[in-house]
Protein backbone atom coordinates (compact mmCIF):
# COMPACT_ATOMS: atom_id res chain seq x y z
CA UNK A 1 0.00 0.00 0.00
CA UNK A 2 2.73 2.24 0.98
CA UNK A 3 4.36 1.79 -2.58
CA UNK A 4 1.43 2.31 -4.62
CA UNK A 5 0.94 5.74 -2.24
CA UNK A 6 4.19 6.91 -2.98
CA UNK A 7 3.74 6.25 -6.80
CA UNK A 8 1.39 8.43 -6.70
CA UNK A 9 2.55 11.38 -4.83
CA UNK A 10 5.74 10.56 -7.69
CA UNK A 11 2.62 12.03 -9.93
CA UNK A 12 1.96 14.88 -8.15
CA UNK A 13 2.58 18.68 -9.53
CA UNK A 14 4.78 20.62 -7.97
CA UNK A 15 3.70 24.32 -6.70
CA UNK A 16 5.48 26.85 -9.22
CA UNK A 17 8.42 28.35 -7.54
CA UNK A 18 7.92 32.45 -7.27
CA UNK A 19 10.55 32.59 -9.98
CA UNK A 20 8.28 30.65 -12.26
CA UNK A 21 5.85 33.15 -12.41
CA UNK A 22 6.53 36.15 -14.53
CA UNK A 23 4.28 38.87 -12.85
CA UNK A 24 2.55 40.19 -16.13
CA UNK A 25 -0.89 38.60 -15.15
CA UNK A 26 -1.13 35.72 -17.84
CA UNK A 27 -4.14 34.14 -17.85
CA UNK A 28 -3.72 30.92 -17.66
CA UNK A 29 -1.05 31.96 -14.88
CA UNK A 30 1.48 29.57 -13.97
CA UNK A 31 -0.31 29.28 -10.90
CA UNK A 32 -3.38 28.45 -12.46
CA UNK A 33 -1.76 25.56 -14.65
CA UNK A 34 -0.43 24.23 -11.44
CA UNK A 35 -4.34 24.31 -9.41
CA UNK A 36 -5.49 22.94 -12.66
CA UNK A 37 -3.13 19.76 -12.64
CA UNK A 38 -3.63 19.25 -9.00
CA UNK A 39 -6.95 19.02 -9.57
CA UNK A 40 -6.68 16.79 -12.14
CA UNK A 41 -4.00 14.32 -10.11
CA UNK A 42 -6.42 14.62 -7.29
CA UNK A 43 -8.96 13.30 -9.65
CA UNK A 44 -6.85 10.31 -11.33
CA UNK A 45 -5.81 9.65 -7.54
CA UNK A 46 -9.14 9.28 -6.04
CA UNK A 47 -10.52 6.82 -8.67
CA UNK A 48 -6.94 4.93 -9.10
CA UNK A 49 -6.50 5.63 -12.75
CA UNK A 50 -3.61 6.90 -13.48
CA UNK A 51 -4.85 7.84 -17.82
CA UNK A 52 -6.92 10.73 -16.35
CA UNK A 53 -3.37 11.93 -15.85
CA UNK A 54 -2.33 12.12 -19.79
CA UNK A 55 -3.40 15.06 -21.62
CA UNK A 56 -3.92 16.14 -24.97
CA UNK A 57 -1.26 19.03 -26.21
CA UNK A 58 -2.88 21.98 -27.09
CA UNK A 59 -2.50 23.02 -30.33
CA UNK A 60 -3.75 27.11 -31.48
CA UNK A 61 -4.64 27.55 -35.24
CA UNK A 62 -1.84 29.18 -36.57
CA UNK A 63 1.50 27.29 -35.09
CA UNK A 64 2.59 25.15 -32.10
CA UNK A 65 2.40 28.34 -29.12
CA UNK A 66 -0.02 27.08 -26.44
CA UNK A 67 -1.16 29.09 -23.23
CA UNK A 68 -0.48 26.22 -21.03
CA UNK A 69 2.55 24.08 -21.64
CA UNK A 70 5.73 25.32 -23.19
CA UNK A 71 6.55 24.68 -26.92
CA UNK A 72 10.48 24.95 -27.91
CA UNK A 73 11.64 27.44 -31.19
CA UNK A 74 14.50 27.42 -32.65
CA UNK A 75 16.87 30.77 -32.76
CA UNK A 76 17.66 31.25 -36.63
CA UNK A 77 19.96 34.72 -36.12
CA UNK A 78 21.09 36.67 -33.05
CA UNK A 79 21.81 40.97 -33.38
CA UNK A 80 23.29 42.97 -30.83
CA UNK A 81 21.82 46.43 -31.10
CA UNK A 82 23.65 47.86 -28.10
CA UNK A 83 26.10 46.75 -25.49
CA UNK A 84 23.06 45.24 -23.28
CA UNK A 85 20.38 44.77 -25.67
CA UNK A 86 19.83 42.05 -28.82
CA UNK A 87 17.15 41.27 -30.98
CA UNK A 88 16.19 37.56 -31.41
CA UNK A 89 14.68 35.76 -34.31
CA UNK A 90 13.34 32.82 -33.85
CA UNK A 91 11.90 29.85 -37.02
CA UNK A 92 8.54 28.95 -37.43
CA UNK A 93 7.37 25.63 -38.98
CA UNK A 94 6.58 26.11 -42.87
CA UNK A 95 4.55 29.21 -43.50
CA UNK A 96 2.94 29.37 -39.83
CA UNK A 97 2.39 32.72 -37.65
CA UNK A 98 2.47 32.81 -33.89
CA UNK A 99 -1.24 34.34 -34.34
CA UNK A 100 -0.98 37.05 -32.35
CA UNK A 101 -3.23 39.73 -31.40
CA UNK A 102 -1.77 43.60 -31.20
CA UNK A 103 -0.03 43.89 -27.79
CA UNK A 104 0.10 40.46 -27.22
CA UNK A 105 3.08 39.51 -25.22
CA UNK A 106 4.80 35.39 -24.90
CA UNK A 107 6.01 34.27 -21.70
CA UNK A 108 9.74 32.97 -21.95
CA UNK A 109 11.19 30.00 -19.54
CA UNK A 110 14.95 29.61 -18.76
CA UNK A 111 16.70 27.36 -15.71
CA UNK A 112 20.02 28.88 -14.52
CA UNK A 113 22.08 26.98 -11.53
CA UNK A 114 18.58 24.63 -11.45
CA UNK A 115 16.75 27.54 -10.85
CA UNK A 116 13.49 27.74 -13.26
CA UNK A 117 12.65 31.54 -14.18
CA UNK A 118 10.19 32.80 -16.58
CA UNK A 119 9.76 36.50 -18.34
CA UNK A 120 6.92 38.05 -20.56
CA UNK A 121 8.58 39.58 -23.95
CA UNK A 122 6.55 41.20 -26.48
CA UNK A 123 7.65 39.99 -29.79
CA UNK A 124 8.21 43.53 -32.38
CA UNK A 125 7.43 41.59 -35.37
CA UNK A 126 4.08 42.30 -37.17
CA UNK A 127 1.19 40.15 -36.41
CA UNK A 128 0.78 38.80 -39.55
CA UNK A 129 4.52 37.62 -39.68
CA UNK A 130 5.00 34.22 -41.71
CA UNK A 131 7.93 31.64 -40.54
CA UNK A 132 9.72 33.74 -37.74
CA UNK A 133 9.16 36.14 -35.38
CA UNK A 134 11.90 38.52 -33.21
CA UNK A 135 11.63 39.67 -29.43
CA UNK A 136 14.13 42.91 -28.38
CA UNK A 137 15.24 41.78 -24.77
CA UNK A 138 17.44 43.79 -22.33
CA UNK A 139 20.18 41.90 -20.45
CA UNK A 140 20.87 43.37 -16.93
CA UNK A 141 23.90 43.10 -15.01
CA UNK A 142 23.37 40.01 -12.17
CA UNK A 143 20.02 39.14 -13.56
CA UNK A 144 18.99 35.66 -13.59
CA UNK A 145 17.15 35.43 -16.85
CA UNK A 146 19.75 37.82 -18.43
CA UNK A 147 22.61 35.13 -17.65
CA UNK A 148 20.12 33.00 -19.62
CA UNK A 149 19.53 35.12 -22.55
CA UNK A 150 23.11 35.70 -22.83
CA UNK A 151 23.96 32.04 -23.57
CA UNK A 152 22.03 31.43 -26.28
CA UNK A 153 23.69 31.02 -29.45
CA UNK A 154 22.05 30.26 -33.23
CA UNK A 155 20.13 27.30 -34.05
CA UNK A 156 19.35 26.49 -30.31
CA UNK A 157 16.11 25.68 -28.76
CA UNK A 158 14.47 27.89 -26.40
CA UNK A 159 11.08 27.49 -24.95
CA UNK A 160 8.11 29.97 -25.29
CA UNK A 161 4.47 30.48 -24.23
CA UNK A 162 1.47 32.40 -24.79
CA UNK A 163 -0.27 34.62 -25.93
CA UNK A 164 -1.18 36.58 -23.05
CA UNK A 165 -2.83 40.04 -22.88
CA UNK A 166 -3.21 42.63 -25.89
CA UNK A 167 -4.30 45.83 -27.06
CA UNK A 168 -7.84 46.02 -28.17
CA UNK A 169 -7.64 48.24 -31.69
CA UNK A 170 -9.54 48.35 -34.74
CA UNK A 171 -8.40 50.74 -37.70
CA UNK A 172 -9.58 54.18 -37.20
CA UNK A 173 -10.72 53.86 -33.83
CA UNK A 174 -9.19 56.29 -32.46
CA UNK A 175 -8.05 59.64 -34.60
CA UNK A 176 -4.81 59.79 -32.70
CA UNK A 177 -2.62 57.64 -30.97
CA UNK A 178 0.35 59.49 -28.79
CA UNK A 179 3.03 56.28 -27.53
CA UNK A 180 5.30 56.86 -24.34
CA UNK A 181 7.63 53.88 -24.75
CA UNK A 182 10.79 53.84 -22.54
CA UNK A 183 13.77 51.06 -24.02
CA UNK A 184 12.43 48.05 -24.76
CA UNK A 185 9.17 49.68 -23.81
CA UNK A 186 9.56 50.18 -27.71
CA UNK A 187 8.12 46.46 -28.46
CA UNK A 188 4.65 46.49 -28.31
CA UNK A 189 4.25 49.85 -30.37
CA UNK A 190 5.93 48.68 -33.51
CA UNK A 191 3.47 46.09 -34.17
CA UNK A 192 0.79 48.59 -33.68
CA UNK A 193 2.54 50.88 -35.72
CA UNK A 194 3.01 48.60 -38.25
CA UNK A 195 -0.13 47.12 -38.74
CA UNK A 196 -1.09 50.94 -39.26
CA UNK A 197 0.84 51.56 -42.13
CA UNK A 198 0.45 48.15 -43.68
CA UNK A 199 -3.38 49.16 -44.37
CA UNK A 200 -3.91 52.59 -46.58
CA UNK A 201 -7.73 52.60 -44.91
CA UNK A 202 -6.17 53.09 -41.96
CA UNK A 203 -5.73 57.11 -40.94
CA UNK A 204 -4.86 57.04 -37.73
CA UNK A 205 -2.15 59.86 -36.65
CA UNK A 206 0.89 58.16 -34.27
CA UNK A 207 3.16 60.23 -32.68
CA UNK A 208 5.73 57.70 -30.72
CA UNK A 209 8.19 59.41 -28.03
CA UNK A 210 10.76 57.18 -27.35
CA UNK A 211 12.62 57.45 -24.32
CA UNK A 212 16.39 56.06 -24.27
CA UNK A 213 19.83 57.05 -22.61
CA UNK A 214 21.46 58.53 -25.46
CA UNK A 215 22.15 58.54 -29.64
CA UNK A 216 23.53 55.09 -29.46
CA UNK A 217 20.90 52.98 -27.44
CA UNK A 218 18.03 54.14 -29.80
CA UNK A 219 16.35 50.44 -30.88
CA UNK A 220 15.50 49.76 -34.54
CA UNK A 221 16.87 53.18 -35.70
CA UNK A 222 16.27 52.10 -39.29
CA UNK A 223 13.06 50.47 -39.02
CA UNK A 224 11.35 53.77 -37.14
CA UNK A 225 12.93 55.79 -39.85
CA UNK A 226 11.26 54.11 -42.46
CA UNK A 227 8.31 54.26 -40.68
CA UNK A 228 8.59 58.14 -40.22
CA UNK A 229 7.99 59.02 -43.67
CA UNK A 230 4.29 57.70 -43.66
CA UNK A 231 2.60 60.64 -43.85
CA UNK A 232 0.87 59.71 -40.60
CA UNK A 233 3.46 58.67 -38.84
CA UNK A 234 6.08 61.21 -36.10
CA UNK A 235 8.63 60.22 -34.09
CA UNK A 236 10.40 61.87 -31.43
CA UNK A 237 13.18 60.99 -29.06
CA UNK A 238 14.06 61.92 -25.42
CA UNK A 239 17.48 60.90 -24.69
CA UNK A 240 18.30 61.27 -20.40
CA UNK A 241 22.24 61.41 -21.19
CA UNK A 242 22.96 62.92 -24.32
CA UNK A 243 24.45 66.47 -23.67
CA UNK A 244 24.61 68.05 -26.83
CA UNK A 245 21.60 68.05 -29.62
CA UNK A 246 24.86 68.68 -32.14
CA UNK A 247 26.44 65.43 -31.47
CA UNK A 248 23.09 63.84 -33.21
CA UNK A 249 22.81 63.58 -37.00
CA UNK A 250 21.19 66.45 -38.38
CA UNK A 251 17.75 64.26 -39.12
CA UNK A 252 17.56 63.71 -35.36
CA UNK A 253 18.16 66.99 -34.21
CA UNK A 254 15.21 68.32 -34.49
CA UNK A 255 13.03 66.16 -33.39
CA UNK A 256 14.79 65.21 -30.05
CA UNK A 257 14.52 66.26 -26.61
CA UNK A 258 17.38 66.39 -23.97
CA UNK A 259 16.74 65.30 -20.15
CA UNK A 260 13.46 63.30 -19.66
CA UNK A 261 10.46 62.91 -20.52
CA UNK A 262 7.76 65.08 -17.88
CA UNK A 263 4.47 66.39 -17.78
CA UNK A 264 5.30 69.63 -19.78
CA UNK A 265 6.92 67.59 -22.49
CA UNK A 266 3.78 65.49 -22.52
CA UNK A 267 1.68 68.73 -22.73
CA UNK A 268 3.53 70.06 -25.63
CA UNK A 269 3.94 66.78 -27.28
CA UNK A 270 -0.15 67.17 -27.41
CA UNK A 271 -0.10 70.60 -28.83
CA UNK A 272 1.40 69.45 -31.63
CA UNK A 273 -1.26 66.65 -32.32
CA UNK A 274 -4.02 67.24 -35.26
CA UNK A 275 -6.76 65.28 -32.46
CA UNK A 276 -6.91 64.29 -28.70
CA UNK A 277 -4.98 61.52 -28.68
CA UNK A 278 -5.52 58.06 -27.02
CA UNK A 279 -2.33 57.39 -25.02
CA UNK A 280 -0.57 54.28 -24.87
CA UNK A 281 2.59 53.69 -22.30
CA UNK A 282 4.90 50.82 -22.02
CA UNK A 283 8.23 50.92 -19.90
CA UNK A 284 9.76 50.10 -16.66
CA UNK A 285 7.22 50.38 -13.59
CA UNK A 286 8.13 53.52 -12.55
CA UNK A 287 8.27 54.47 -16.14
CA UNK A 288 4.94 53.77 -16.30
CA UNK A 289 3.29 54.64 -13.07
CA UNK A 290 5.31 58.49 -13.18
CA UNK A 291 3.54 58.24 -17.34
CA UNK A 292 0.49 58.00 -15.41
CA UNK A 293 0.80 60.63 -12.78
CA UNK A 294 1.67 63.26 -15.75
CA UNK A 295 -1.23 62.04 -17.72
CA UNK A 296 -3.81 62.07 -14.41
CA UNK A 297 -1.93 65.50 -13.58
CA UNK A 298 -3.16 67.02 -17.38
CA UNK A 299 -6.51 65.86 -16.79
CA UNK A 300 -6.85 62.34 -18.50
CA UNK A 301 -9.10 59.52 -17.36
CA UNK A 302 -8.13 55.94 -17.09
CA UNK A 303 -10.07 55.30 -20.06
CA UNK A 304 -7.93 57.47 -22.42
CA UNK A 305 -4.81 55.46 -21.61
CA UNK A 306 -3.86 51.98 -22.03
CA UNK A 307 -0.30 50.48 -20.05
CA UNK A 308 1.42 47.61 -21.37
Amino acid sequence: MDDIEDDWLSLKPHEPLPSQCCGSGCKPCIYDVYQKELEQWEKAKAKQDRSLLTRKKPQSRNSELAPEMFTAFIISSVDQLTEDTYQYKFELPGNSSLGLSLGQHIVLRGVVNGLEIQRAYTPITPVNAEGYFEVLIKCYEGGLMSQYVRSWKHGEAVSWRGPFGGFPYRPNQYGQLLMLASGTGLAPMLPIIQHITDNENDETFVTLVGCFRNFENIYMKSLLQDQSRFWNIRTFYVLSQEHSLENLPWSYQKNTHLGRINENLIRSMMNTCRRQPFVLICGSVSFSDDMEKCLKAIGFQEDSYFVF
